[in-house]
Order: structure tokens, then C-alpha cells, then sequence
């Protein structure tokens, strides 16, 4: 039972220890999927643009506004992402213009829709667990705090 005991305690030593890495992976994987399908939007703006207009059907928005704040989300939100830099605000962003993809584009295959739900769920799990311990707010934190302890303001 010791045995066991002990193993249990370091695997969840190992585990809180890969946190970061496993964090910084997630951050890493979303930015190359919307990073570049951002890009892609840009690099041709008037299919972009035609898209939003004829295949898109964003609610509410014009086919302009839409194409607009769609590329900007696609390049915003993932380099706030990677930074890990007001995380929860661009996991929530990003997290929007996911599922106003998934809704706007009536022609998702099946398999297209997977990849989005497991986008959605790597956008939660930053959101509710946050970017780790290697990112720009940690490193942020950290120095306010030093500084405080220092007597700085």
C-alpha cells in the first residue's frame, strides 16, 4: 500500500510539474490554427471578403464587419494566447470567433466540426485553468510582487 502511495504521490508530482509544458503546447497549437487562417484571410482579401459575403453567414454583422472581426480575432486573440497575456480574455475571444465559425458556415463537414470542438475545448481549458506559470502575466505578476516586497509601487 506504501508502494502505491508513493507512486500515486509522484506521478502527481510529475504531473504538476509538466503543467507549464502542457500549457505552452496548447497556447502553441491554438496560435498555428488561427494565426494562420488568420493570414490566409489577409493574403487574399477579396476571397475573404467575397466568403463572408456568398458562404459566411454571420449573424447580424455585414459580410465587411464580419470578415474584419473575424481576421483580427484569428491574429489578436492567438499571440495574446502565446504571449499568455490577459489569457482569459483572448481564450473567451478566441473562443467566440470558434463558434461563430461553426455557426456562420452551414457547409462544415462532420470531421471539419471535430476539429472545431476540440479547438473549443483546449480554448476552455485555458480559460478555466489559465496559461501556466510560463507566460507574460505570471512574469508580470511576479515583478509587481517583487517590487512590492521591495517597498516599490
Amino acid at each position: 500500500m506504501k508502494i502505491v502511495s508513493s507512486l500515486l504521490r509522484r506521478l502527481d508530482e510529475v504531473a504538476v510539474a509538466l503543467q507549464p509544458l502542457f500549457a505552452l503546447a496548447i497556447r502553441l497549437y491554438l496560435f498555428r490554427v488561427f494565426f494562420l487562417s488568420g493570414l490566409t484571410k489577409l493574403r487574399s482579401w477579396d476571397s475573404t471578403l467575397y466568403l463572408f459575403s456568398n458562404e459566411y453567414h454571420v449573424p447580424v454583422l455585414p459580410p465587411a464587419v464580419a470578415a474584419v472581426m473575424g481576421a483580427g480575432g484569428e491574429l489578436i486573440f492567438p499571440i495574446m494566447l502565446l504571449l499568455g497575456w490577459q489569457s482569459r480574455f483572448a481564450a473567451a475571444g478566441l473562443f467566440v470567433v470558434n463558434l461563430i465559425a461553426v455557426l456562420s458556415y452551414p457547409g462544415l463537414e462532420p470531421v471539419m466540426i471535430k476539429d472545431h470542438v476540440l479547438w473549443a475545448t483546449l480554448i476552455a481549458f485555458l480559460f478555466f485553468h489559465g496559461t501556466g506559470r510560463w507566460s507574460l502575466q505570471t512574469v508580470l505578476r511576479r515583478t509587481k510582487v517583487a517590487g512590492v516586497q521591495r517597498g516599490h509601487a
